[in-house]
């Protein structure tokens, strides 16, 4: 057990209780596994990032009879009262908010330690584990689920080279994940923190995203509602024509470099901002990265580029560079909507926990006939959670009659 200090507890507990009160499909799942305890005896280890509505899809886990082991998934977004809640209520907790590099590594092996049945990762730090030093942990590990865009990239790269050794399930790709979590929880919660953290105006800005898949769009559709200018970067010609379609300037980060007042990256990929787009940057532009690992962002060349870095704000640290110009990076080039912030609203998070908590059931009820390989969400489990979810906003559907289902199936 490694935690900041117990003694934060309630402060987590009041947090938890709160996200409970607009998560009404876990709250649904949590009483049908209470009843029916599918997952009895079980170790599950997660790997997630550590705040309220994490800690309420592990209690959901420990209701249907799991051991749950907990752990964060980046060494910023960890919140120490949460994390003292869980621990107060009997779970094996090993996450501290400002962990190093190493100490963070450790939080996972102690997690992994359990030998677990089954996972929940989130960008891929277990797997990664689990096909390395950590093998001797897997040893009774059956599969598990991967919650983001780059832990599911980095399996299907492990797939591919026959290199995966376990069942996984990407619940990423699921409707009731990307379609809401990467768009509209990425979209509302990156502002949030961005203008949380510098008290700063959007409206007549120049915000710049870089990439425009579900997170990207989020982030565009609510930096335009805000009344920023969005100019968008891609690799893409397909969604660089979807962005042109819906209204945004579409460029190279190179030209795009010394126009913008605010940057955005959530590509998932490496060295999207370099020394060459800080060289022509603004004096006192924000750089936000919103994507899984802190690479985004180059900060070696922003360090190699500046003559002094001074922390200006919690969560913001200022480069200054030779003329005077200041660089501001926000959250340390870490998720700035997890690393300094509270992350995606209660509401979306409903939808995507409630298919971590069901497709852990669908793999464990299932392992014998699947293989070790990545499988998307079953239609079913997607479609269960997104009645669930539609009937909970008040949403009423038509039925098909059996004569259009006849026309729909028919060939004539």
């Amino acid at each position: 057990m490694r935690i900041r200090d117990i003694s934060l507890a309630p402060s987590g507990k009041d947090k938890i209780e709160w996200i409970k009160s607009y998560t009404p499909v876990l709250s649904l799942i949590e009483k049908d596994f209470a009843e029916r305890k599918p997952l009895k005896g079980l170790n599950i280890a997660m790997s997630i990032h550590l705040e309220a509505k994490t800690a309420y899809l592990a209690m959901i886990l420990k209701a249907a009879g799991a051991n749950v082991h907990v752990t964060g998934c980046n060494p910023l977004s960890t919140q120490d009262d949460v994390a003292a809640a869980l621990a107060s209520e009997g779970f094996e907790v090993n996450a501290v908010n400002g962990a190093s590099e190493s100490e963070y590594r450790e939080d996972l092996k102690a997690t992994l330690s359990c030998c677990p049945h089954l996972i929940i990762d989130d960008g891929g730090d277990f797997i990664s584990l689990l096909h390395s030093e950590c093998r001797d942990y897997g040893k009774r590990l059956i599969g598990g689920c991967e919650e983001t865009t780059t832990g599911v990239h980095r399996l299907r790269a492990r797939e591919a080279e026959g290199l995966l050794d376990y069942i996984m399930i990407d619940i990423n790709d699921a409707e009731c994940k990307h379609l809401f979590d990467n768009r509209y929880g990425t979209g509302q919660s990156v502002f949030d923190a961005i203008m949380n953290n510098t008290n700063l105006i959007i409206a007549g800005k120049k915000v710049v995203i870089a990439g425009y898949g579900w997170c990207g769009k989020g982030a565009a559709m609510r930096a335009k509602g805000l009344g920023a200018r969005v100019i968008v970067t891609e690799i893409n010609p397909v969604r660089a024509i979807e962005a042109v379609m819906d209204g945004f300037d579409v460029m190279s980060m190179e030209a795009a470099a010394s126009a913008g007042d605010i940057f955005i990256t959530v590509t998932g990929c490496k060295d999207v901002i370099t020394k060459k787009h800080m060289s022509v940057m603004k004096n006192g532009v924000l750089l936000a990265n919103a994507g899984h690992f802190d690479v985004e962002i180059n900060k070696r060349d922003l360090e190699e580029l500046a003559v002094e870095k001074r922390r200006r704000k919690p969560h913001i640290d200022g480069y200054i560079l030779p003329d005077g110009r200041i660089l501001n990076l926000l959250a340390e080039g870490r998720l700035v909507n997890l690393a300094s912030g509270n992350g995606h609203p209660a509401e979306i998070m409903d939808m995507s926990f409630s298919l971590q908590a069901k497709c852990l059931e669908y793999l464990y009820e299932n392992r014998d006939s699947l293989e070790k390989k990545v499988y998307d969400v079953p239609g079913k489990i997607d479609m269960e959670v997104a009645t669930l979810k539609a009937a909970s906003l008040g949403a009423t559907l038509d039925v098909l009659t059996p004569q259009q289902i006849k026309y729909l199936s028919s060939h004539d």
